[in-house]
């Protein structure tokens, strides 16, 4: 097995590792999300009048719907639509009447999940020196003679690597860095959970660290529930078929990188 993801099987089961790990990740949620008061009136002006309509189109004005339904990302793009399912609109309307206003306005003001937060949290625990460097902007990490990490959004990193570093890909990257003359690069995840949107995540990171003909040393920089020893999917994939790839936690990312 690749020894750095030996090395975060190890830290994950041995260590003190989601202590360590909400170093890079301090997923707090955010506050309750601002609702637009003039909006709000309007919802309480229909839910009293029992105006169906007028309420469905005022509640998917709001970032976050108040009920988990299969067919409001459907209203949410055809507005028109309501006018057309009577038997649809009603049913929606049923379910907030029995729910009542506090409720309503309870959850569409939730905070943002965590796992939509985590983004931007890799970057930023890079940017307070975590590698021992501080990632530069572009012209500089152009010049610079050491080592170096771009600070750059995932459009220019990809945009840098396909101009100069042979990468063919249309995902965003995370981490594009140059350590002892030789250009690093990679995707960070923090996966949180088995299934579903988390599996391609992992899948997206997979396929960047496999990519061929790229002109850089490839890195999967993972962490979470992959690392979890047993009959999972992605642990029996790092440990079989994936042996052979850089794939590690952020946790040990700093070593990987000076011993390059």
């Amino acid at each position: 097995m690749n020894y750095w993801t030996q090395l975060s099987i190890d830290y994950a089961n041995q260590r003190s590792y989601l202590d360590d790990l909400f170093q890079v990740y301090p997923t707090i949620p955010e506050g309750i999300r601002e609702l637009n008061e003039e909006l709000w009136k309007d919802v309480e002006k229909a839910f009293r009048k029992r105006d169906n309509i007028t309420l469905l189109k005022n509640l998917l004005k709001f970032e976050l719907f108040p009920i988990k339904d299969s067919y409001v990302a459907y209203l949410k793009r055809d507005e028109t639509a309501l006018e057309r399912n009577p038997a649809t609109v009603a049913r929606l309307s049923g379910r907030l009447y029995e729910m009542g206003l506090n409720t309503i306005y309870a959850r569409c003001s939730e905070p943002k999940e965590t796992n939509r937060q985590i983004g931007p949290l890799f970057k930023r625990w890079l940017k307070k020196k975590s590698l021992g460097i501080e990632p530069v902007k572009l012209d500089e990490f152009v010049k610079a003679k050491g080592n170096t990490i771009l600070d750059a959004s995932d459009a220019e990193m990809m945009r840098f690597a396909k101009e100069h570093l042979n990468y063919k890909h249309n995902k965003g990257l995370d981490f594009i860095g140059r350590f002892n003359g030789k250009y690093v690069m990679g995707e960070a995840k923090f996966l949180t959970d088995f299934g579903g949107h988390q599996n391609a995540q992992f899948n997206d990171a997979i396929a960047t660290v496999k990519a061929k003909g790229i002109e850089a040393i490839t890195v999967a920089i993972l962490d979470g529930v992959l690392y979890i020893k047993g009959n999972n999917k992605m642990y029996k994939s790092i440990a079989g078929k994936l042996k052979k790839e850089n794939i590690m936690s952020a946790l040990v990312l700093r070593e990987f990188l000076y011993q390059i």
